[in-house]
Order: C-alpha cells, then structure tokens, then sequence
C-alpha cells in the first residue's frame, strides 16, 4: 500500500546550503600556493589502461623543536604510519570450511546459568473493543514463554515483539494509524513467593480506514460487469485484510466457473489518504479467453483409453467451461480407484467455439495404481449373531473396469461363497452390470435353507460425487433352495404340526426405482426419499406359481439446529398372488432386527407357528423416529421404531409391536459406525428385554 507524504525538496531550484566565508580581519591567502598545488598533481595521461604511477616513500620530517611551528606536510608527500601493524592483520584467514559460523547470543536470549529465573504476568489494553484479545494472545511472545525468562531485557524484548503483533493486527482490520506500546515494571509481591514482574501491551487503533472507491482493470468480458460483479467490495466497506483476500479469491474461483479458466489476479493497489481516512483500490485482472469445452486428450501410462474416458465427463463439447464439471471429472476418475494419480489440466488450443469462445481441451495425465484389494466387515446383531465377510477384488481384470469379485461370508447364523463379475460405468457413468453366482446356508428360527443364486443386475446408482435425484435397477434372478420351516399341512392331516424340508425354484425379475431429494448419501440431514421395489416372481414346487412382491418406503429428514436433526421412516409391503404355505420361506416378509423394529431379535415379528418359532408372512408394516444429536465425530441418537408382519395380503397398523432405545454413532468419512441399544415397549412371552446391534451406516 501506499501513503502519500511529503519530501525535502530536490533538484537544480532547490535552496544550497551556505557556504562558510573568513570573517573580516583574517587573511585571505591560500593554505597552499595555486602553482605548488599544480606541481603536485601527477601528469594525466590519455590512455584510461595506463598503471597508475608508484606514491613516493617519504621518511617524516622530523620534530620541530618545543615552541616552534611543527611544519605540514606537502600535498605530495605520503602519510607515516600511526604505529606498528598488528601481527594478527598478517595472518592468513582461516579456511571457510572451518570458520565458526555460530552467531553470538544476546542477553535477550540467553540468561546466566547462576542467576535466578524471573517470573513475569502478561496483560493487553485496548484490544477487546476490536475482539483480537483472543488471536493476539495465541500469537503473543510473552505467552508463549508461559511467564518464565532469563532476565528482565528478555521480557522486554518479547513485549516489544508484542507492541508490533498488536499492530499488524489493527492494521489487518483496517486500523492504518494504530500504534502500541509496551511497559515492564515491578509488580506486587504475592503471598506465595517474591516479586514479579508485570509486562504489558496497550494497543491505541486510531481511525478506521474505508474504501473510497473500488476500481477494476481487466479485459473485456460477457457479461460486460462480471468481475466487478463477483469482486464482493464496496464503497465505505472497512479496508479489512480478510475481507479483501476473499473478494479477490471469489474472483479466482468464479471466473473460471463461468468460462474464464486461465484468469489471473495481479497485484492490488490501495492509495490511503490520511485525511479522510479513506483508500482507492485498484484490482488489476487479466481474464484471459472466454471458452468452451474442447476434447479430451490423454497423456502418460493409460489405465483408460480414449473411449472409456470420455463416459466420465458431465458435459458436451462446445458447452460454457466450468470447472466445476473439470473437479467432477477427476473426482469420478479418482473414485475407480485404479489410478497412482491422475489430474486434468485445460489446454488452449485457438480452436473457434460456439459464441465467440475458445474450445479448450483437456488434457487427462494418467498413471496406474493397484487394481486389487483385500477387504472385510462385520457386525453383530441380536437374532443373527456374529457376521463376517471377507473378499478379493480384482478391480480391471477385465478392461476397462471389469471387476471379478470372490467373497465369503462366515457366521453364528450364515455362512456362503460367491463369485461376481461387476463392469462398473459400463457405456455411461454410473451404470453398472453385475453377474454373481453364490452358495449360502442360513439357519434363523424362521427357517434353515440351503440355497444356490445366479443372479444379473443393470443399476444407474447415486454416489458420494453424484448423487441422483432418480435411480434404478433392474435384473433377473434364477434361484434354486431347499429349505426347512414348519408345514401346517402336516398339522391338517396328522393333527400335529411339524418342520419339514422342501425344495423351490424361483425365477424372478426384480425393479427398483428411488427418488431422492436428501442432502447426502451417507449421512442425510435435510431432504427425502422415496424407494419402489417391484419383482414378479414364479415359484415351482409341484405346480407354477406366479405372484408379486412389492415394498414402498419413504424416510425424510428435518434438522432443528446445527447439531440435531430429526429423521423418520414408514415402510410396506405386499406379497400377491400365492398363499403363505406355497412360498418359500426365505421370500417372506418379517420385521424385527437392526433394520427393521429394534428391540426385538431378527424376523421375531410377525406370525409364529405352535413351537413359537416366526413363519413369516404375506404384508409388512413398519415406522421409525429418531433424534439425532451430533457434537464433533461422535453423537447420540435415542429412537422408537413400531412394526408387524401380518398373514394377510394387505398390510395393517393394528397389533404394533413398539421398541425403544439409545445408539451411538462414530462419524468417519465412509459413514458412521452405528451401536445402538434397545428393548421392546410392548413384548410377548420368548422376547428378549435388551438388543444390541452394531454395524456401519445409519439405520436408515
């Protein structure tokens, strides 16, 4: 910044000093005569390369006797040394390479091993109107040395480093003529040893300094207005540090999202006037090409080819750049998770776009990283026990980005192997084709099965980068089980019921499609959502059998402050088409468990047969309400769920059975770690009185 101020004069009309002349009654001849001075000077020669001529050893003239005049010396003669030179001048230097380069310390810095430690209290004046106690405290000398030094001139030291944070701190806040001072002094003995001193800093602001006018230079641009538009300073706003580093990096970071990749901010200029206290800003800006989207180019070790990279952009060619769609582009490249590093860079081509713009192309620098992982999760729930999963992923080993994936499952209540094939962005981002054949043996009180699934899947899917207001899936599945649960025909015919085992073969087709208007994939605060799942399915057991399943759920989400949001769920279903005993018992609904009706063990809800065991049934209803208080990364959620299976084809809110509790969340970049407690409000006679449940994620 610059101040204007006043200088000496200068230049040919400036006044000269005087010049000294003898006062009337002195003698007016030369100290020495006009021809001896000539005689004096050595002969100038025209040849500037010339040596210079040798001064002439004169032996000094010796002393005049007392009470005479000691005679000068001519102009030509050479001066006698003072003394005898000092033999360490006639020593050669000490070698660089061990000259000791250890600076000397002051007093400031280091105190007498033997003198005692002084103690010292730290005050500031005149900075809490301003509210800069609290950041000049944390940058404050005198604090950092926690009230201990050597000595009193190091207390002084730091105060005066102290006189001078204050300052930079005023000015920072458009304070230009602030000043502070600093005193050390004696302080009052206290009851518990001896005196101290006192080191304080009193901070004075002066006038608060404002702009008188804010002036741009750049290019032309469309709109005619736009920096000046996106540069957020006006007249009379405070000439504040903060608040005009962030008008001219919203320039840097707006230009470029509304066609102005390569702008450049020069360096402000800010003339203060003292009289006002005012001061004229000037921004300089080159703006660069107003451009459109080019090609993608490709440089470096390709993980991707040509084709597949440009399923990853959001935008067409010839649309206005933003590089917000550029961000987008290497976070989707990132996200495969197949890259050592990868970075998308504009390039200016001098190609003519659409209206008036330059194409700009980008170009794509590639390496790669490791395609294959190793990974496992687990839980525990009560009614399903302990469940651990274990896989390997080859994430390209089928190019570009076909994934072959080998998984086990082990535990208390499941056990199973499965293998998948996965083309992640298969001819459009975010699309995926998955085929999986898998094993599984399940053994819940609702049934045992041992069950075989080839199953294929299309799926448009939200992600963390993207999240979709629409999506969908939709697929085939062939399902071969054979399963125990209990058989009510043998009851009709032998009078007594009894578990028996029966083989099923399912073919299905199931849909999904949501709506989702939430604020986050993994952690909603504000918003909703909307799912449909639909499978019509066909059951062979001796005859075919047709029907449907369907499932609507709707969750929304309202937060009440910062830190809590209230969140609630309804879910239903219907099974349409085949009787309950026809169906197979895995293809039933139940309710109860950490995703369903907490509180109450996994599918304990619903019908149960004579032994108190669920059989499960043809409807569902569920609802949930939670309170989620959040502080830092942990929070506490307490939360009351409601639900039933019923029978019955269509679904009831009658014989809810209601549960209550207390989870905890853990919050990390993946989602939250979820450990909730509950117990049933309304048991019947085999329901436990505490469920836990552990998992990732939040309950809905």
């Amino acid at each position: 910044m610059n101040r204007p101020g006043t200088a000496p004069a200068q230049g040919p009309d400036a006044p000269r000093p005087a010049v000294d002349r003898a006062s009337p009654g002195q003698s007016e001849e030369p100290i020495v005569p006009e021809a001896e001075f000539d005689a004096a000077l050595p002969p100038l020669s025209d040849d500037l390369n010339a040596p210079l001529e040798p001064m002439r050893d004169t032996a000094p003239a010796p002393l005049a006797p007392a009470g005479t005049a000691q005679p000068g010396p001519s102009v030509g003669d050479a001066i006698a040394p003072v003394g005898p030179e000092d033999p360490q001048l006639a020593q050669p230097l000490e070698p660089l390479g061990g000259f000791n380069s250890t600076p000397l310390q002051s007093a400031i810095d280091v105190a007498d091993a033997d003198a005692p430690e002084i103690r010292y209290d730290t005050a500031v004046v005149g900075l809490d109107p301003l509210e800069l106690t609290d950041e000049w405290r944390a940058l404050s000398a005198l604090r950092e040395g926690d009230g201990k030094a050597g000595n009193a001139l190091q207390v002084a030291e730091r105060a005066r480093e102290d006189e001078r944070l204050a300052i930079r701190l005023m000015k920072s806040l458009g304070y230009y003529d602030a000043t502070a001072s600093s005193t050390v002094e004696q302080a009052p003995d206290r009851p518990q040893g001896g005196g101290r001193l006192r080191a304080t800093v009193t901070a004075t602001p002066g006038r608060l300094y404002t702009l008188s006018s804010v002036e741009v230079r750049a290019n032309p641009t469309t709109p005619p207005d736009l920096v000046r538009r996106e540069l957020p300073l006006r007249v009379g706003d405070p000439i504040e540090a903060a608040r005009i580093q962030g008008a001219e990096a919203n320039v840097r970071l707006t230009l470029p999202q509304q066609g102005y990749p390569f702008v450049e901010v020069g360096e402000r200029d800010i003339l203060l006037e003292d009289q006002a206290p005012t001061g004229a800003y000037t921004l300089p800006v080159t703006t660069g090409p107003r451009s459109s989207f080019g090609r993608l180019t490709t440089a470096g070790d390709p993980v991707f080819d040509l084709e597949h990279l440009n399923v990853f952009p959001r935008f067409e060619a010839g649309e206005l750049f933003d590089t917000r769609r550029v961000d987008d582009l290497r976070d989707a490249l990132v996200a495969t998770g197949l890259f050592g590093t990868v970075a998308v860079e504009p390039q200016r081509t001098g190609r003519p776009g659409p209206d008036g713009t330059e194409q700009v192309d980008l170009l794509v620098r590639q390496s790669k990283g490791p395609a294959r992982t190793l990974a496992g999760e687990g839980g525990f729930s009560t009614g399903q026990g302990i469940r651990v999963e274990a896989s390997y992923t080859h994430r390209n080993l089928f190019p570009p980005e076909g994934a072959l994936i080998a998984s086990a499952v082990a535990g208390t209540q499941e056990q199973g192997l499965a293998a998948t094939f996965r083309r992640s962005n298969a001819g459009r981002r975010d699309r995926t084709v998955t085929l999986t054949a898998s094993a599984n043996h399940s053994s819940y009180d609702a049934f045992e099965a041992f069950t075989g699934t080839v199953s294929g899947r299309i799926s448009y899917d939200s992600t963390p980068i993207w999240q979709k207001p629409l999506t969908y899936a939709y697929g085939f599945e062939l399902v071969g089980t054979n399963e125990e649960s209990y058989d009510f025909d043998f009851e009709y015919f032998l009078g007594r019921g009894a578990r028996r085992r029966a083989t099923y073969f399912i073919a299905a087709l199931p849909g999904l499609v949501q709506f989702d208007r939430s604020d986050s994939l993994l952690n909603p605060t504000r918003g909703y959502r909307l799912k449909l799942n639909l499978s019509p399915e066909t059951s062979v057991r001796g005859a075919v059998r047709p029907y449907v399943r369907a499932m609507v759920e709707g969750t929304y989400y309202q937060p009440v402050n910062d830190r809590l949001v209230i969140s609630g769920r309804a879910r239903t279903g219907t099974i349409a088409g085949i009787d309950r005993d026809d169906l197979a018992p895995s293809r039933r609904y139940y309710g109860g468990g950490g995703g369903s009706v907490r509180g109450y063990g996994f599918q304990r809800l619903g019908p149960f047969d004579p032994n108190g065991d669920p059989i499960g049934g043809r409807s569902l209803t569920e609802f949930a309400l939670e309170a989620r208080y959040r502080f830092g990364d942990y929070g506490i959620v307490p939360f009351i769920d409601a639900g039933n299976s019923y029978e019955s084809i269509l679904p009831r809110v009658s014989d809810l059975r209601f549960g209550a509790g207390i989870g905890g969340r853990f919050y990390t970049n993946f989602g939250p770690l979820r450990v909730d407690v509950a117990t049933p409000l309304n048991p019947r006679p085999g329901d436990g009185k505490i469920a836990l449940y552990i998992s990732i994620g939040q309950a809905f």
